[in-house]
């Protein structure tokens, strides 16, 4: 879960005197009803996310983050989460955690790292999430948040600030940001203790620039969050969805990344195709498992993996219950779940074969010519230097002749963030987020 820059310490009497909604650009009249809704995701929601209402329209989901003291930190969980966002008929957007300072060099770092690894399309949101680590310098700070959105910017995307109203108040000039951006404020505000699953407009807090308005951490259940969108700003980077007979929303992305095609191939799949493996979400309209007990809340909106069928039937892992088929939503087929690597350390022929879909080589889970290196456990070795090895080399900078040696050992450990001191080991740091970043999509070389 992020940080919060939370307004809820202030008195409902001081809350009671902000002003409605004053934006730089028109928006519709308030009403709680017109607008669309969604959560945010972190790795803390996750493979599949989670949902606070029927009625949500978007997600914006953590591709990573820069944090003071951690460095770069990537969320496995990122591309899992668009995928069955799309799949579950929402708009998916994407947030960066920007605990970059004043620093416009840590800003290009972060911007460097995280935005190859976006997976939502063309047009969509990325958003910059301000909220901790600021210098004691406003404009340094400024200017750190104008670099990251015009790198957006030029990338394809649409350019979002996330934060709150008195951060950043207290540490940047927001009146350059905003002239410079304008309606493309994410204000985090939070006027009202408990679940919440509609924006209470009474109590919105008056600034200028606001896109989306994040109401609440509690939507609909306890640690998660709740926006809504003001101007339609999350249409952004996708065409009109399409709803069909059987109430499926059926999204279309203006552009396909791998995740987005992964939620697009379990959306069109029919229910009637859900066998063991399918990876299912209990529909938060779901009233009564097979059986007639009434299901409970906690169970709604969360993913289970399906252990067995029969007939209208689907029986569901981790809570052993029968759900009927028009109660569950598919997130992920069966064939996709056996795609993902088993994160264990180890490098075995599953993982040669990953490297080889994610650089366009041959696959067959051999790495051709000798490894130059120890305890590398269950890789297939044959003659020859390695075109898979060669285009590793190639992406991470070092030289290329085919060969796993020590160098190249080096230059993943390097960019993977772990210690690099050229030896794969047993259970080996390295394999491990080599493993999680071909999971996730992310893979920086």
């Amino acid at each position: 879960m992020k940080l919060k820059n939370k307004l809820i310490a202030f008195g409902v009497a001081i809350l009671a005197a902000f002003s409605f909604v004053a934006v730089s650009q028109p928006i519709r009249p308030i009403s709680a009803t017109s607008y669309t809704y969604g959560p945010d995701w972190s790795k803390y929601q996750g493979n599949y996310g989670l949902y606070g209402t029927s009625k949500d329209k978007f997600v914006i989901a953590q591709v990573g983050g820069v944090y003071a003291g951690y460095g770069y930190v990537d969320q496995a969980t990122y591309k899992t989460q668009v995928a069955s966002a799309i799949a579950a008929g929402k708009h998916a957007h994407t947030y960066i955690w920007y605990q970059v300072g004043g620093s416009t060099s840590v800003a290009k770092a972060a911007l460097d790292r995280f935005l190859p690894m976006v997976q939502t399309p063309k047009g969509s949101i990325v958003a910059l999430d301000y909220e901790a680590g600021a210098s004691s310098n406003k404009q340094a700070n400024t200017n750190a948040i104008l670099y990251g959105m015009a790198r957006i910017k030029a990338a394809g995307y649409t350019p979002v600030l996330y934060s709150g109203k008195y951060y950043l108040n207290a540490h940047t000039y927001y009146s350059q940001i905003n002239a410079a951006y304008p309606t493309s404020l994410w204000l985090a505000g939070y006027p009202l203790r408990g679940v919440q699953t509609m924006a209470p407009f009474q109590y919105f807090p008056s600034y200028d620039g606001v896109a989306i308005w994040q109401f609440t951490d509690a939507y609909g259940r306890s640690g998660l969050d709740g926006s809504v969108d003001l101007t339609g700003i999350t249409d952004n980077g996708y065409g009109r969805s399409t709803t069909t007979d059987t109430g499926k929303v059926i999204v279309k992305p203006d552009t396909k990344t791998p995740a987005t095609n992964a939620g697009q191939s379990a959306n069109n799949t029919h229910k009637s195709s859900i066998s063991a493996g399918y990876a299912v979400k209990v529909n938060l309209s779901a009233k009564r498992y097979s059986n007639g007990t009434a299901i409970p809340n906690w169970v709604k909106g969360r993913t289970y993996k399906v252990i067995q069928t029969s007939g209208n039937k689907v029986l569901l892992g981790s809570i052993m219950s029968w759900v009927n088929r028009s109660d569950v939503e598919i997130l992920q087929t069966a064939s996709q779940a056996r795609s993902a690597l088993t994160v264990d350390g180890y490098w075995g022929r599953e993982v040669t074969a990953a490297l080889q879909r994610h650089e366009g080589t041959t696959v067959d889970g051999i790495i051709s010519g000798q490894i130059r290196t120890n305890n590398v456990r269950g890789v297939q070795i044959g003659r020859g230097g390695s075109r898979v090895i060669a285009a590793m080399q190639q992406n991470l900078g070092v030289r290329v002749d085919g060969y796993l040696g020590p160098q190249t050992i080096k230059a993943m450990q390097r960019a993977l963030g772990t210690k690099h001191d050229g030896v794969i080991s047993n259970r080996s740091r390295m394999v491990i987020v080599l493993q999680e970043r071909l999971n996730a999509g992310t893979l920086p070389f």
